[in-house]
């Protein structure tokens, strides 16, 4: 059975060329590694660290990405892409040129017979109010029709001073926060509530996490490629998170 494949906060074009370049080699060659028993992948928000989509132009760089996701369309391989907090600028290229998807919200889906909830992560659950108001911020048209006007040489810039100044940026991310205070396992809880899903799969959080929402029902969190290079994949019954590297203590299962 063909497998399913879910990664996110790669964060490429952090903290600076040469370094990104490297870490999108490795995630190239964790395509060429999974990618002959993938059923479909599942980029869930921050490939890029920055991301903005002016009317003529995109960002420089990442062309040995760009190139093997549209290989992989054009193997039949369905790729679908989130837009994350730091690449939430994406209005239509992906669509167009490359035949992806992009989902700016949270998606219910089943695949293999399991029910899926599927979403970057940020603004979800209690707190981090700052946090939400910058969001609706970025995502009102008419202040990104301000930052259109920009010169994308400038614009680019400002965005990744606003990169170096975020809270993953130090390498001192936050560390887990026991299952009352981890917020969007807080959200799954709720959701469960509502209705059943036997996934909740998020990113954002930077560590990956699997833990119990209720005994049929489980919150993976993905974790990202700046410090463990997880990912998980789905075989048709059970989900795993893993790590392309081994990175030690990849999960914190709960």
């Amino acid at each position: 059975m063909k497998h399913t494949y879910f990664i996110s906060d790669v964060h490429l074009g952090f903290p600076n060329a040469s370094e990104s370049r490297q870490r999108e080699k490795l995630l190239l060659q964790w395509f060429d590694t999974v990618q002959d028993n993938a059923e479909a992948f599942y980029i869930v928000g921050d490939l890029f660290d920055f991301w903005f989509e002016y009317g003529k132009t995109i960002p420089k760089g990442f062309t040995r990405t760009l190139g093997r996701l549209a290989e992989l369309v054009d193997n039949n391989i369905p790729v679908y892409i989130f837009a994350g907090n730091h690449d939430l600028w994406m209005f239509g290229y992906f669509e167009e040129e490359l035949g992806i998807p992009v989902y700016h919200n949270l998606i219910q889906r089943e695949i293999q017979g399991k029910q899926f909830y599927i979403g970057h992560g940020d603004g979800l659950g209690p707190g981090d109010h700052g946090y939400k108001f910058l969001k609706k911020v970025f995502s009102n048209k008419i202040n990104q029709k301000f930052f259109r006007w920009l010169h994308p040489d400038i614009g680019v810039s400002l965005a990744h001073y606003w990169s170096q100044s975020s809270r993953f940026a130090s390498g001192e991310m936050e560390p887990y926060k026991g299952v009352e205070n981890e917020w969007l396992l807080i959200y799954a809880k709720e959701q469960e509530a509502v209705k059943h899903h036997d996934f909740y799969v998020f990113g954002h959080r930077h560590l990956p996490l699997d833990i119990k929402v209720n005994e049929t029902s489980r919150y993976i969190n993905l974790g990202d490629w700046l410090t463990y290079n997880s990912y998980a994949v789905f075989d048709g019954n059970i989900l795993q998170l893993k790590s392309f590297t081994n990175f030690p203590n990849v999960p914190l299962a709960l």
